[in-house]
């Protein structure tokens, strides 16, 4: 029963903490979009008021010109949009829906981009690609998630391979059990793991240097500035889409199936690289969101302290001493040894206890002896922490440690 009700209370904490990671996180980006709102209306909304003034004046005087009426002149134009949609341009294009044509549609479609520029115009088609869309979406974004993974294995292998290296150059010999697990377990990873913010620096390097090599090939065939395609680049690979650029839409193109072909080649790696960047950047937020929260949950929990740790009875509470006041930890625990808390009021348990404080269990053994024999009360007394027995008492006797080592 006990144990239920602290597995009941560990996922409540664990859920608690989650809550207020998510509402931060909301927060955060809700102000997020606001800032973005009023940056992008600043810089954009001139611009939009120019171009409708310059409409207007232009549909003007292209109806006293010609002595046309505004109002055929605008169901005209109405017209024309409606073409518009159905893939009709004033320049001559390549054909929408040819099997190349289609095929890069639906490029689009499961790699979740949507340029906008090719659609089903059909009511067959449009319900034909609810269902394609359905299951193609989360096919790639599987396909996406394993390319993550092994891009992650492969740079893991690398990155060790590297470490090992620096070792042999600087003369440092591997010890007996290092040599034995990488003998005995040649593809093992356990142990070395790459650190998230390498990943992010290779794939970042990664994604700029394919975005960099496709821009100088859209820049050529595409007649683009070079700034024009790598912005392409970013809406395209980000999956973002806005169709205000799309590739591959001219009619003819010099060495035209090699052309298709390259672009269909760099979009598959660009979209790899920048949705695997983008779930390993959500892994650093994620850590910046803890980080914040830690920092709030440490503020209150001393608030807390200053107003109610006097009179809990389980409290382990330094000397009133202005020099360890600063670093000294303070922590709540429990009578029982699988009932510590930390400050942030996540369970831990014994295993966790000893990692957190590197006590292991031959040395636990030692001091809930000595403690239990007294040997320690006058060390412990002498630091301004409270005495006890069993993990209390252990804990006290780090605590005291730690202030004295600082």
């Amino acid at each position: 029963m006990a144990r239920r009700s602290k597995e009941g209370c560990c996922s409540v904490l664990q859920m608690n903490e989650d809550n207020a990671r998510f509402g931060l996180l909301a927060t955060l980006i809700l102000i997020y979009l606001l800032c973005g709102a009023a940056i992008f209306s600043a810089i954009e909304h001139p611009s939009e008021l120019q171009a409708q003034k310059l409409w207007k004046m232009r549909l003007r005087n292209f109806t006293q010109t010609f002595n046309v009426s505004p109002t055929e002149l605008m169901a005209f134009l109405r017209q024309y949009e409606e073409a518009n949609v159905a893939g009709i341009r004033v320049d001559a294009l390549r054909p929408r829906w040819d099997f190349p044509g289609a095929f890069y549609f639906v490029g689009t479609v499961v790699s979740t981009i949507g340029f906008g520029m090719t659609t089903p115009a059909t009511i067959s088609g449009r319900i034909f690609l609810i269902f394609y869309g359905l299951i193609g979406c989360a096919a790639t974004i599987l396909f996406f998630n394993l390319f993550l993974e092994r891009i992650i294995t492969m740079l893991a292998y690398i990155l060790r391979w590297v470490h090992e290296r620096q070792l042999r150059r600087t003369g440092v010999r591997m010890s007996s059990e290092h040599r034995r697990g990488s003998a005995g377990d040649v593809d093992s990873l356990e142990g070395w793991k790459p650190s998230v913010y390498y990943v992010m620096l290779i794939l970042g390097v990664a994604a700029l240097l394919i975005a960099c090599c496709a821009s100088a090939m859209y820049s050529s065939m595409e007649d683009w500035s070079y700034f024009d395609s790598f912005y392409f680049c970013f809406v395209a690979f980000s999956t973002i889409g806005f169709g205000d650029l799309v590739s591959s839409q001219k009619e003819h193109y010099q060495n035209q199936n090699a052309y298709r072909f390259g672009n269909y080649l760099f979009i598959i790696m660009g979209v790899c690289c920048i949705y695997s960047l983008f779930n390993v950047i959500s892994i650093v937020i994620k850590q910046i969101l803890n980080w914040i929260l830690a920092k709030i949950d440490c503020r209150c929990c001393r608030r807390w302290q200053k107003k109610h740790l006097r009179h809990h009875r389980n409290a382990v509470r330094p000397a009133p001493n202005k020099t360890r006041q600063k670093n000294a930890s303070i922590d709540t625990v429990c009578d029982s040894e699988t009932d510590g808390r930390r400050m942030s009021g996540e369970m831990i348990s014994v295993k966790d206890f000893l990692a957190s404080n590197k006590v292991s269990l031959a040395i636990m053994q030692k001091q809930l002896s000595e403690t239990a024999n007294g040997a320690r009360q006058t060390y412990i007394h002498h630091n301004g922490f409270s005495g006890g027995i069993g993990a209390l008492a252990i804990m006290n006797n780090r605590l005291a440690e730690t202030s004295v080592d600082r």
